[in-house]
């Protein structure tokens, strides 16, 4: 299996490309973005249409992670992909993005350990690949961050109910009018706690070896593929990340090996986070080339790119796509602004970024509208 390298033009990042299925106008993503603002019934709110419409410029947009049952939520106010009332909440967003000729896939997600009882039925523990409590907090609504609860081992038994709820959310985000599914493999979340040792001491045949301790991701993979298409399903993986207390002893080998099970499904995409989530990119040693040389689909980058590091590894065929996360938050014409190397908005304040309704959410400008602005306040009389 190998990769070759192609040096593309350094307009490339502009340019439209394929991820699979997926046509794609640029190679500019924006990334899976939590902002805790599902209604009822955790159906995406009122404001969900407009907010993911206004950055439909992106080649790709990758909805906010999305729980695949009841049981997979960790935090307050973020949206299903389960119910009927959530397929329709969805199907809202997606003909906005569509109506504006842009691109979308969600991101499932199932927490396992990084959540509290007072998500979970009768306030039961949360539940993960071994009974060891994560060190990192939650928000839960009229209590502020608490510490995640201690959660329960899966049974054994339990396991294919997990790769169950995957596969069925995977076919109603198809229904909802999704492209496609990302598949959230990364930030000490269910099937990435699975996968590493620091988190998964189990002994049967999802623990001990990487082979076993990978099985649980490679078999959700393997089930969606084969419902939506593997086209039209990606796979997003943290290597070195720490967020929300994961670590492993051989980043390394146990990632070397996940993408070599990925690659024979024919995936869309792989989506690889950089060294340490919204930190810094060499917190520990890797090679990223030797993990997209295991993989013949199209790769994709993220974490604290800017316009030049994404023209440079798109050009260099390092990567095919760039995904930015806080960007997309305050400027929802990021594509257009990094093409025209553009002044970026400042994010508002935090309190706007978790919850809320359309203030920091909606109300960011775009470059078109801040010139307009400008213009009128030239032509107003002194």
């Amino acid at each position: 299996m190998s990769h070759i390298l192609q040096t593309r033009s350094a307009g490339a990042l502009f340019e439209p490309t394929q991820a699979g299925a997926l046509k794609l106008a640029n190679r500019i993503v924006m990334a899976p973005l939590t902002r805790n603002r599902a209604g009822p019934g955790l159906v995406p709110g009122p404001f969900a249409a407009e907010y993911y419409a206004q950055r439909a410029s992106a080649g790709l947009i990758v909805a906010e992670a999305t729980q695949v049952s009841a049981q997979a939520q960790g935090y307050s106010d973020t949206p299903g992909c389960y119910s009927d009332a959530q397929v329709a909440g969805w199907k809202r967003v997606t003909d906005a993005v569509h109506a504006k000729g842009g691109t979308i896939v969600v991101q499932l997600w199932h927490t396992g350990r990084v959540s509290h009882t007072s998500f979970q039925k009768d306030g039961q523990a949360p539940v993960g690949p071994s009974a060891i409590r994560a060190n990192t907090r939650t928000f839960v609504a009229g209590q502020g961050f608490v510490d995640v609860s201690t959660p329960r081992a899966l049974d054994l038994a339990e396991i294919p109910a997990i790769v169950e709820e995957f596969r069925y959310a995977s076919t109603r985000a198809i229904e909802a009018g999704f492209d496609g599914v990302e598949l959230h493999g990364a930030h000490g979340y269910l099937l990435d706690a699975f996968l590493r040792d620091g988190t998964n001491h189990r002994t049967d045949a999802y623990g001990g070896s990487i082979e076993n301790r990978a099985r649980l991701l490679l078999e959700v993979a393997r089930v969606c593929a084969s419902v939506i298409g593997a086209n039209r399903l990606g796979v997003r993986i943290s290597p070195v990340s720490t967020a929300n207390d994961s670590h492993d002893s051989a980043p390394q080998t146990l990632f070397n090996h996940v993408v070599e099970g990925l690659n024979p499904l024919g995936l869309a995409y792989v989506h690889v986070v950089e060294g340490d989530t919204g930190g810094a990119r060499d917190n520990i040693p890797f090679d990223y080339a030797a993990l997209r040389e295991r993989f013949d689909g199209a790769w994709m980058v993220n974490n604290g790119y800017d316009r030049q590091m994404a023209i440079e590894a798109v050009e260099s065929g390092r990567a095919d796509l760039v995904s930015f996360g806080r960007p997309f938050i305050a400027n929802p014409d990021l594509a257009e602004r990094l093409r025209e190397n553009a002044p970026l908005n400042e994010l508002m304040g935090q309190e706007t970024f978790y919850g809320g309704g359309a203030h920091g959410y909606t109300d960011y400008p775009t470059l078109e509208q801040s010139r307009a602005e400008t213009r009128a306040d030239e032509k107003a009389p002194a």
